[in-house]
């Protein structure tokens, strides 16, 4: 992405691509639900997936690097003009960088019939481009934000070390995979870590509430935030090292007592806001279950890598989307009855997987259900935030 800076480009381009979130938050929402569903499909031998490489190993990569890669983008497209007070991409830039995310999702999907070096090649490239977009603003302007450009940096590294795995090249074939994974959690631990308290403070203050007001990020975030990239760090290392499990448990704990300082239930009342804290729960949660599976073997790792993965990371960015789309499209930053059902069905969802292997019931069922309730999540956000994002708010002209 380059940043557009011809005048009088806002009126040449037409709305859907005033800005790369209107158009990468629905396309990775519409990702999300196919892979989703083609997953549970193939898992559950109705179909076979055209695909030159195992089917649990392109669900994986597709969910972090193709739906979170859609995310990521959009939400580097709203946020950095925000940051940097530069403007917005738009136009023919928005659309092509979209269409190289497609023409990647699209040649891993068939990589059957196209080379994977095509794939490989397409999906690393959109992230890069991220990253040049990224830097060029951060730098031009002089912008703090610059740690996130490490994690941009390394996002896609880690996106063709998976690629190398699954062309047989590295020995560790989960090392972009987890590598990736916790990139994620990073910048859920970072972004999440201010706009949670930042937004529940704002929102308090405007209800004349000023007791009790979040603690803001201070000394012992950036403690916390420390030990947790050291835990997650050694989890990439060394997934069933028990050092690696006693850091995540211990991470996990403080993330707790960060989430607690945030005095989240006194924003109950404003769903946008109260979602932060429950997306960001599942962070700790997730954590202590990631590190009891490297100590213990009562807890399956799959579920604790859908506490983190389907739980912090799909609730989190919906949270984030959700606003987003309405703060930036002009809307009243308020929750209406299709965006709670959101809210509970991505959620109900992710707890009903991290549970399955623990019911007894049929797995198969329960796993089907669970995809059913989070797939669904999407689906409505589709219907709903889509329209909001491609068409003139209320009052507002489309040129």
């Amino acid at each position: 992405m380059v940043a557009n800076t011809t005048g009088g480009s806002l009126a040449k381009s037409p709305l859907w691509l005033r800005g790369g979130y209107r158009v990468l938050f629905g396309c990775g929402a519409l990702w999300a639900i196919i892979v989703v569903v083609l997953w549970i499909g193939s898992l559950g031998g109705r179909w076979t997936l055209p695909l030159a490489i195992d089917p649990l190993a392109w669900h994986q990569h597709e969910m972090l690097f193709g739906y979170l890669g859609a995310i990521i983008g959009g939400f580097v497209s709203a946020a950095i003009p925000n940051w940097t007070g530069r403007p917005t991409v738009m136009g023919w830039r928005v659309a092509a960088v979209a269409g190289l995310w497609l023409a990647a999702r699209l040649a891993i999907l068939f990589s059957a019939l196209v080379p994977p070096v095509v794939g490989a090649a397409l999906d690393t490239v959109y992230l890069l481009l991220l990253l040049a977009y990224a830097a060029r603003e951060i730098f031009a302007s002089g912008n703090r934000n610059k740690p996130i450009l490490a994690i941009l940096f390394l996002f896609a590294a880690a996106c063709a070390l998976d690629h190398a795995a699954i062309m047989g090249i590295l020995a560790d074939p989960a090392l972009g995979m987890r590598l990736g994974f916790a990139l994620i959690l990073l910048l859920i631990v970072l972004i999440g870590g201010r706009i949670t308290p930042a937004f529940t403070r704002n929102w308090l203050v405007r209800q004349g509430r000023s007791e009790r007001l979040p603690v803001l990020p201070n000394r012992f975030d950036m403690v916390v935030s420390g030990l947790t990239a050291a835990a997650l760090a050694s989890w990439v290392a060394g997934p069933a090292y028990p050092g690696a499990g006693v850091l995540l448990i211990g991470a996990g704990g403080l993330q707790l007592v960060r989430l607690m300082r945030w005095e989240g239930l006194r924003a109950i009342d404003d769903p946008l806001v109260f979602v932060l804290h429950l997306s960001y729960a599942w962070l700790p949660a997730g954590l202590i279950l990631l590190g009891c599976a490297a100590l213990f073997s009562l807890l399956p790792v799959t579920s604790a890598v859908h506490a983190l993965g389907a739980g912090a990371m799909g609730a989190m960015t919906l949270a984030v989307m959700t606003r987003a789309t309405r703060g930036h499209t002009g809307r009243v930053l308020e929750a209406d009855r299709a965006t709670l059902h959101i809210y509970i069905l991505v959620h109900a969802g992710a707890l009903l997987r991290v549970l399955a292997p623990l019911l007894p019931f049929d797995y198969m069922g329960i796993i089907a259900a669970a995809g059913g309730l989070w797939a669904s999540a999407f689906l409505l956000f589709l219907l709903v935030y889509v329209p909001m994002a491609v068409r003139p708010a209320p009052g507002e002209k489309s040129a």
